[in-house]
């Protein structure tokens, strides 16, 4: 794959509905609008806005999907309680800093590590199956070249449901496959991390996961989902160490190109 893949990549614009959604979205979240209370009325959207009904209707409508609002046929639309979309409005602005890439994988090594062992203690046979099929998925992608990102997430899903408690899974939900940093729509996404070197080290950390949990062996699995979760956060860092070695490189390319004119310009005059 070109080096300049990702700069190649054209940026999607959001649409209209799209936008007023994230402000309503971000209006909830911050209070405005508090559990139970209903919103302005369609009119009065399409007024604060600036955009037509339909908009206003396919916004509402992404938010009741999201369950964070509930239409009320001859009633209006109303707040609903939904803890998990908190987690979902952080790491939906979370930006591209690598702190808080870091940030977000100590919080998924709290969730992962105990559910990695959970599920080689309760899993049933289908769901094994199914980590199993997510893990070969991942598999068959990477052989392809394709983007693996979705069949990660799936990876870890799994292991989520699994555990056979839902709020593993509502919890890694929230967070979301934006938290994948080889999936494309990760703000942490760039071409070295579709690399067969990078991808062929994910897949050999999951299959300790995988092997583990198979076993039964619900330390291992902890020890294994720690590892990859550990291993994650490396990543990260020795991307921040390039970073430092870059700026580096061309902080003293820029600084000797001064002394380069006035050399040449003293050999000239001589």
């Amino acid at each position: 794959m070109p080096a300049n893949t990702a700069d190649m990549r054209v940026e999607r614009r959001p649409k209209l509905f799209e936008n007023v959604a994230q402000q309503l979205r971000a209006q909830i979240l911050a209070g405005d609008y508090p559990v139970g209370e209903k919103l302005p009325t369609e009119t009065r959207m399409t007024e604060l806005f600036g955009v037509s009904r339909t908009v206003v209707r396919e916004a509402v409508a992404a938010l009741a999907a999201d369950s964070m609002v509930e239409v009320r046929h001859g009633a209006g639309v109303f707040v609903i309680d939904n803890p998990t979309l908190k987690i979902s409005a952080i790491t939906a602005d979370m930006g591209n800093r690598i702190s808080r890439a870091v940030n977000v994988l100590e919080v998924r090594m709290g969730i992962e590590i105990e559910s990695a062992g959970l599920a080689a203690q309760r899993r049933s046979p289908s769901q094994e199956a199914r980590i199993q099929e997510a893990f070969f998925e991942f598999e068959a992608l990477l052989k392809q070249g394709e983007p693996t990102g979705k069949a990660d997430f799936a990876f870890h899903r799994e292991i989520a449901a699994a555990t056979n408690n839902e709020f593993y899974v509502e919890i890694l939900d929230a967070l979301g496959d934006r938290t994948i940093p080889c999936d494309r729509s990760s703000p942490w996404y760039s071409v070295e991390v579709l690399s067969p070197d990078y991808l062929g080290g994910l897949q050999r950390e999951h299959l300790r996961i995988l092997q583990a949990i198979s076993a039964g062996d619900a330390d291992a699995a902890r020890d294994a989902m720690r590892a990859h979760l550990v291993a994650a956060k490396e990543r990260y860092r020795q991307r921040l160490s390039g970073q430092q070695a870059d700026y580096s490189q061309n902080h003293m390319e820029a600084a000797a190109k001064p002394a380069l004119k006035d050399t040449v310009r003293r050999s000239v005059g001589r």
